[in-house]
């Protein structure tokens, strides 16, 4: 035993008599190791030293590293993975705001939904909105529905409620609508509506047609944080994705996210050494008309590379001109890009390729990848393009194979992302079963030797959750369990944590120090709740972390490692949501969820059979989206 304010107790281990610079910082043993590297695939203990991997081995291989220093850690027969790296993850946006949103991700009815928004209605204080921003979906609910505005304001009646749902739609109640100065008169925006009721007043419900700016700007309306509260708020959301596993993430900036005074609580945890997940970052222009001269002035500020292995900029993107964008809104039909915005892309890209720069492109379909692979193949022609700049495409969901092979020559990458966990049944509605089966074409990529990472594209529309994400990967199944993908478009699961582990760090050009347990890696690893690899399918989106490392330090510890890990400050505001919720509701096992599940459905089922008697629905299997809220 090595202390018992440091170490789990571990039998029949003994300090050896070796110089203090031999032992390691931190052995975790007696554990089951997936390393990630195919030249060692397992092993039983993992030893850590000034922060990286120093050995690999079973149990009497390394104890010759326990030093009176040493934290000893018995994994108890669990899974060891390499940290998981979320390939497209709007961390820094989302820290800023975390715990001022009442997260919806896992919850399992719209009962249960509906009493949280109530809950926290009461401790609200005047002023201040109640936020449920994205992580949702109607399909995960019992009821099978979303909420109505009718309940919002029966939940809420004083305070600001604003709910978004994917990139479709928002809710707001009736306080919401008045704070947010929307009237008869306000004129709806480019690409939104403003939905009306027969008086001509905003009814609360706001529809992104296609475009989801309308949702993001009336979010903008809300109070933000302080500066001291975005950093506790910043750090409590690292924490909540240590929760799961998450030891690094690629940033991929977004709308509303301006560099650099958006990024100055990251660069200030980073300076301090309080960051507990290492962040890649991207620069996106934000102003439309602006961009050429925001990129220019960036390549003559920062490049590509600048800062350390906890906080560093990887390059430009998602966007890099507005007008090459398309929408992924599935509700609606695929957006027409405007004729001519190759001219103005061409020159962003050629600004970037002549800087040294890479760049990630947000392409939801192929006609718009097939447009801007055009532009690539014109700059290639002069010799920039495969020019030693890395560059991806990320979501591609409805790329062709003919594209695919356009991306492998011109030595791009692609990162994925789950976002059809939650929009699956809007993209089976609109587009069919056969295209749904492959929406991305993950086995295509990979077939080609194309570098392909995963990712969830959170907070505003997919959970943050990554079991989530893997849980998609191996069974091509949406959140509420609908089939999408057939066998042939379906990874195993080793395949599926590489995309989650190694294929991150590939985009960011870590590969060599990052995603795999191997001598001289970082060591970033997670202890997991259940075994990944061997569990049934219906568990791997309720697998977490139950202690999480980064660089040799215990980030996240629970269960029998409680007590272990780093503390971070209370949540401040005390009243936000998170301070009494937490982030992601994990599933109450046993007869107490079964039975508020059975509730849940009983009262929907009741509800339908009360419109069928009035006969404002037929009499058939209900859809999951509420006829009385139908758009």
């Amino acid at each position: 035993m090595t202390g018992p304010s440091t170490s789990m107790p571990v039998a029949g281990l003994v300090p050896a008599p070796r110089r203090e610079l031999d032992h390691a910082d931190l052995l975790v043993r007696n554990a089951k190791v997936f390393t990630g590297d195919p030249d060692r695939p397992e092993a039983r203990a993992v030893a850590i030293r000034d922060g990286r991997v120093a050995a690999l081995g079973d149990d009497h291989d390394l104890a010759h590293l326990v030093g009176p220093g040493t934290k000893v850690v018995d994994a108890l027969g669990r899974r060891v993975i390499p940290g998981l790296n979320d390939s497209h993850l709007h961390v820094i946006r989302g820290g800023l705001n975390y715990v001022l949103e009442l997260r919806w991700d896992g919850v399992r009815s719209l009962r249960q939904a509906l009493a949280m928004l109530r809950e926290q209605a009461g401790r609200t204080p005047k002023g201040q909105w109640i936020r449920v921003v994205g992580g949702w979906t109607a399909e995960q609910f019992a009821e099978r529905r979303m909420p109505t505005v009718a309940e919002l304001n029966a939940a809420a009646p004083d305070t600001p409620v604003f709910v978004l749902h994917l990139y479709q739609s928002a809710l707001m109640n009736r306080a919401a609508v008045k704070a947010a100065g929307f009237t008869r008169d306000t004129p709806d925006p480019r690409g939104g509506q403003i939905v009306r009721g027969r008086d001509g007043e905003p009814n609360g419900v706001l529809l992104a047609a296609p475009s989801a700016l309308i949702l993001y700007s009336t979010l903008a309306k809300a109070p933000a944080l302080d500066e001291a509260d975005k950093r506790t708020s910043t750090r409590h959301f690292l924490r909540e994705l240590n929760r799961f596993g998450l030891t690094s993430a690629v940033d991929a900036a977004g709308g509303f996210q301006n560099f650099p005074d958006n990024y100055a609580t990251v660069v200030d945890l980073a300076g301090s050494g309080e960051l507990t997940l290492r962040i890649a970052y991207h620069l996106f222009p934000q102003t439309a008309g602006q961009e050429l001269a925001d990129l220019k002035r960036w390549t003559e500020m920062v490049e590509p590379g600048d800062g350390d292995e906890w906080l560093r900029l990887n390059g430009a993107g998602e966007n890099l001109t507005w007008t090459a964008a398309d929408f992924e809104n599935f509700s609606e039909p695929r957006p027409e890009l405007a004729a001519g915005y190759e001219a103005e892309f061409e020159n962003a890209v050629r600004l970037l390729l002549e800087n040294g720069w890479g760049f990630r492109l947000h392409a939801t379909y192929d006609e718009t990848i097939r447009r801007d692979l055009a532009v690539f193949e014109k700059l290639a022609a002069e010799g920039l393009f495969p020019g030693g700049n890395r560059w991806l495409f990320d979501h591609a969901e409805t790329v062709s194979a003919g594209s695919l092979d356009r991306i492998a020559a011109l030595g791009g990458a692609v990162s994925i992302q789950n976002r059809m966990s939650f929009q699956g049944a809007a993209f089976l509605d609109r587009y069919g079963a056969e295209a749904a089966a492959h929406t991305p074409p993950v086995r295509a990529m990979l077939d080609r030797g194309l570098t392909v990472a995963a990712g969830t594209d959170a907070t505003r529309v997919s959970s943050y959750n990554p079991w989530v994400a893997l849980h998609w990967l191996v069974t091509g199944r949406t959140v509420g369990g609908t089939v999408l993908s057939p066998a042939g478009n379906l990874i195993d699961r080793e395949t599926a944590l590489r995309l989650y582990t190694r294929g991150g760090a590939q985009l960011t050009g870590e590969q060599d120090v990052k995603g795999t347990l191997r001598e001289g890696c970082y060591g970033d690893l997670a202890i997991l709740s259940d075994d990944f690899l061997t569990v049934p399918e219906d568990v791997i989106p309720d697998i977490e972390s139950v202690l999480t490392v980064v660089g040799g330090r215990i980030v996240y510890a629970t269960a029998e490692y409680e007590g272990l890990d780093e503390a971070v400050p209370p949540v401040s505001p005390a009243w936000c949501p998170v301070a009494h919720f937490g982030g992601y509701q994990s599933g109450q096992g046993g007869a107490h969820q079964a039975s508020l599940v059975a509730e849940a459905v009983a009262e929907s089922e009741q509800h339908r059979r009360w419109r069928v008697a009035r006969g404002s629905v037929p009499e058939t299997t209900p859809s999951f989206v509420d006829p009385c809220f139908d758009h």
